[in-house]
C-alpha cells in the first residue's frame, strides 16, 4: 500500500490542476497503452449529479444475483483508492499488487507528460478491466460526461443519466440546462438512453442530444416507474408490472434509483427474472450513503442510546433527499437531530443546508483532513447560519461529537446524529470507526 500511495502522489503532480476537462490527453495515453478501451467487456455508462453510485450498486447486485461477472468503476473512494475498481473475476476491490502494476504501466507509458490524476488512473482501470474477464462493465462518469475521461467508449450497451442538479458549476455551467448538456455528452449513436425524472430544462437538453444521435430515450415517470406500495416496490413499464422487495439502501429516493437501475438493465437486455431481481435488491451495498453506524470507536464517542448516520451527499439535490429521510425518521421516532458537517470549497453549503431548516437542533462544522480543498469550520458555520441553522465550528470530528454528547446530556434526550456534507468526511468517519468499505 505504501508503494501505491507513492505512485498516486506522483500522478497527482503530473498536472497543475486537479480538474481540467479534456479528452486529448486521455486518447494520447490510451494509444501508448495499446488501446485497452477497445478490449473492455460490454459497457453500461452512468452519468448524472446524484444517485450514480446507488444506481450502479443496484445494477451490480442484480447482475451478480443472475450469475454475471461485473467490473465496476466508481469515484471518488471513501477510504482506499482500491474501492474505485471492482473486478468481476472475484467480485472484490482490485488487489494492491494488481493496482500497483497497472499504475506503473500507465506512469511509464505517459512518460512524464501532463495529464490529470483522474485521467491516468482511469487509464489504469481500463487496463485492469481489459486484462481480466467479465461479462459487463458498469462505468461511472467522474465529472460531467462529454469531456470526462471515461467518455472514450464508442458503443456502450446503454447509457443512463441519473437526476441532474446544480453541482460543479465552475466546470459544467451555471444552470441545470448547461450541466445536463455535459451529462448528455455520453449519449452515443443508436445507443439507448435511460433517464431519471428531471427538471424540464434538463430533460429537453437530454432529449435533443438523444435525437441527434438517433437514440431511444426512456424516462422515469413517462415510460417506466418505481414506487413504494405497502412495504413493497412496484416496477412498471409498458410491458409488465413487477412486485419486488424494497431496496435495502435507506431513503425514499432509493426506490427511484432502483427503478432506474432495472429499466437500464432491461434496455441493455440484461434484466433477469423476478425472483433473481428480488435477490439482488436484498443484497445491494453502497457504503457512506445514509449508512447507520451502530458500533465502533466513533460510535462510542456518542451517547449510548444515540442514533448515528453517515452520508456523503454534498449538493442541494442530495440535501433535499437526506433531509426528507431524516424528516421521516423524526415522524417515526422523534429525536433531536444534530448535524456534524464538513464540505469542500467547490460546493454550495447554503443550498445543501437549507432543506434541513426547522429539522435540525444544531450543526457542528469540522475540518476534513484528507483534502486541501475543504472549507474551514468557521467559514462553513457562517454558511450554515445563512441557511437559518444554528452552528458552531469545531477543530475535529471527535470534538464535535463530544459536544453533541454534552448537549444531549443537558437535554435528557437521545440524539440522532448525521455526519454529512462530503464523501471525504464520510470516508474519514468510517475509517475512524473501523468500518471502512471492504
Amino acid at each position: 500500500m505504501d508503494q501505491i500511495i507513492k505512485i498516486l502522489d506522483r500522478l497527482l503532480a503530473l498536472h497543475p490542476k486537479e480538474i481540467d476537462l479534456s479528452l486529448g490527453r486521455m486518447h494520447r495515453l490510451l494509444v501508448a497503452l495499446g488501446h485497452p478501451e477497445r478490449h473492455l467487456p460490454p459497457v453500461i455508462h452512468i452519468a448524472g449529479t446524484n444517485g450514480k453510485g446507488s444506481v450502479t450498486a443496484t445494477m451490480r447486485a442484480v447482475l451478480e444475483a443472475s450469475g454475471k461477472r461485473c467490473h465496476v468503476y466508481t469515484s471518488p473512494h471513501l477510504v482506499s483508492f482500491n474501492e474505485r475498481i471492482r473486478l468481476g473475476t472475484d467480485g472484490k476491490f482490485v488487489s494492491d499488487a494488481m493496482l500497483q502494476d497497472a499504475l506503473q504501466r500507465c506512469e511509464e507509458a505517459n512518460a512524464g507528460e501532463e495529464i490529470t490524476f483522474f485521467e491516468i488512473t482511469t487509464a489504469a482501470a481500463f487496463l485492469l478491466f481489459a486484462d481480466n474477464p467479465a461479462d459487463i462493465l458498469l462505468l461511472e462518469v467522474g465529472l460531467g460526461g462529454r469531456l470526462d475521461a471515461t467518455n472514450v467508449v464508442d458503443r456502450p450497451l446503454a447509457t443512463v443519466i441519473t437526476p441532474v442538479s446544480m453541482d460543479h458549476e465552475k466546470f459544467l455551467g451555471d444552470d441545470v440546462a448547461d450541466i445536463a448538456a455535459e451529462k448528455a455528452g455520453i449519449i452515443k449513436q443508436g445507443v439507448p438512453v435511460v433517464c431519471a425524472a428531471q427538471e424540464d430544462a434538463a430533460l429537453k437538453v437530454i432529449g435533443r442530444q438523444a435525437a441527434r444521435n438517433r437514440s431511444s430515450v426512456e424516462v422515469f415517470g413517462q415510460d417506466f416507474v418505481a414506487l413504494e406500495d405497502q412495504g413493497r416496490m412496484i416496477f412498471q413499464d409498458d410491458d409488465e408490472l413487477i412486485d419486488l422487495p424494497l431496496p435495502v439502501l435507506n431513503g425514499r429516493h432509493q426506490v427511484a434509483n432502483a427503478g432506474l437501475a432495472l429499466a437500464t438493465l432491461k434496455s441493455a437486455g440484461l434484466l433477469p427474472e423476478e425472483a433473481v431481481i428480488a435477490d439482488g435488491l436484498k443484497s445491494v451495498n453502497w457504503p457512506g450513503r445514509l449508512q447507520p453506524v451502530t458500533h465502533g470507536p466513533l460510535h462510542d464517542l456518542c451517547p449510548d442510546d444515540a442514533e448515528v448516520w453517515v452520508d456523503g451527499g454534498h449538493n442541494p439535490g442530495a440535501g433535499v433527499s437526506i433531509a426528507e429521510f431524516m424528516g421521516e425518521q423524526e415522524e417515526r421516532a422523534p429525536r433531536p437531530l444534530y448535524l456534524v458537517s464538513g464540505m469542500l470549497t467547490t460546493k454550495d453549503p447554503v443550498g445543501f443546508f437549507r432543506p434541513f431548516h426547522g429539522l435540525v437542533r444544531h450543526v457542528g462544522t469540522v475540518p476534513i483532513s484528507s483534502t486541501n480543498t475543504a472549507r474551514t469550520p468557521e467559514d462553513l458555520a457562517d454558511l450554515a447560519r445563512c441557511a437559518g441553522l444554528e452552528a458552531t465550528p469545531f477543530q475535529s470530528l471527535d470534538a464535535a461529537l463530544a459536544d453533541v454528547a454534552v448537549c444531549a446530556a443537558k437535554d435528557g434526550e437521545p440524539p440522532r446524529i448525521l455526519i454529512c456534507g462530503s464523501l471525504y468526511l464520510a470516508g474519514e468517519a468510517l475509517a475512524r470507526n473501523g468500518t471502512a468499505p471492504r
